[in-house]
């Protein structure tokens, strides 16, 4: 029997990178966990993440807010691709997205949102995340945005086990 490889992928928010504290931090639980840096547009984004996926199978996308909108999009348009994805207040109020979004897609998907967040309201966040994915587990949380409380007291072991 052929063992399947564990592929995980950390996508860092809009104006972070792979220093910074989020990416740090699984990165150290998981060494072996790539944590790329992403710069330009949208599309440039998502070029640079293709690259990196390439064809490879069993992804697990761990997206922080623009980061998660990435991971989003990636794997709607190749849900064969991606095996779980674990969203930190995903950005998915971004105009292109709300206007044209994608078919839902039936991947397990578990998404911390803070209460407190006011960059991306909750409220706002709730039924796009129901329309996009059909498999979603929600974590509503009292943090804001940059969901810093809370990340560092999630059991990422459990969670994705890379």
């Amino acid at each position: 029997m052929m063992k399947i490889e564990k592929r995980c992928l950390f996508l860092h928010g809009l104006d972070s990178s792979s220093q910074g504290v989020k990416a740090a931090h699984v990165r150290q639980l998981f060494p072996r966990l790539l944590t790329p840096d992403f710069h330009g547009s949208l599309e440039e984004r998502m070029f640079q993440l293709s690259q990196i996926i390439g064809r490879k199978r069993d992804w697990t996308l761990i997206g922080s807010s623009f980061g998660g909108l990435m991971a989003t999009y990636f794997a709607c348009w190749h849900p064969k691709q991606v095996r779980k994805m674990i969203l930190l207040a995903p950005a998915l109020t971004w105009p292109d997205f709300v206007s044209a979004p994608p078919p839902p897609i039936d991947i397990p998907v578990v998404l911390y949102h803070g209460r407190l967040d006011t960059l991306i309201p909750l409220e706002e966040i709730k039924p796009i995340a129901r329309q996009v994915f059909r498999n979603v587990e929600f974590h509503i949380v009292e943090d804001d945005h940059s969901l810093l409380k809370t990340f560092f007291e999630i059991d990422w072991h459990s969670l994705i086990g890379c």
